[in-house]
């Protein structure tokens, strides 16, 4: 897949860096201070899809950049890429799937005066357990997503 003469891959994998850690950034704001959440959720939320949009985009142009440019051999070093690339690509569904969870299972109070928008709590253990699973995904992408674009470059540069 090109765009202009140039490759996909190349071009869509700089959206998914960048998105990848404006999502994790969010996730972790929501998770760690409750009194934002009325004002990260929803941009949380997006950030999260349109970074699996972008990763999903970045997977499968790869696989069609590797099977154009290298159709007979692989490097080990493009393997480890491809390898990466697929762990990354369903901690990012399970990413997704856990700031959905969490967008609509933690509570916090609302910033309008009416305190319309306000969630209700739940019980801590639901609670705790969320803000966890976003701390420990939010950091988990961010790091799966440096190793896997150092690869990345490694099997381009050297």
């Amino acid at each position: 897949m090109d765009i202009n003469g140039l490759p996909l891959h190349p071009l869509v994998v700089h959206a998914a860096v960048v998105l990848i850690p404006i999502a994790a950034v969010l996730a972790g704001l929501y998770a760690a201070v409750p009194r934002w959440r009325w004002a990260t959720r929803w941009p949380m939320a997006g950030a999260a899809l349109a970074a699996l949009g972008s990763v999903l985009v970045a997977y499968f142009s790869g696989r069609d950049f590797v099977k154009e440019r290298f159709p007979d051999e692989r490097s080990t070093v493009i393997q480890l890429h491809e390898e990466r690339a697929e762990v990354l690509l369903w901690l990012t569904i399970i990413f997704v799937a856990v700031v959905l969870l969490a967008a609509w299972g933690l509570g916090g109070p609302s910033a309008l005066a009416s305190g319309r928008g306000a969630r209700g709590k739940h019980a801590p253990l639901i609670e705790w357990s969320l803000v966890a699973m976003l701390a420990i995904f939010a950091v988990s992408l961010i790091l799966m997503t440096i190793q896997t674009g150092e690869a990345g470059a490694r099997s381009i540069w050297g």
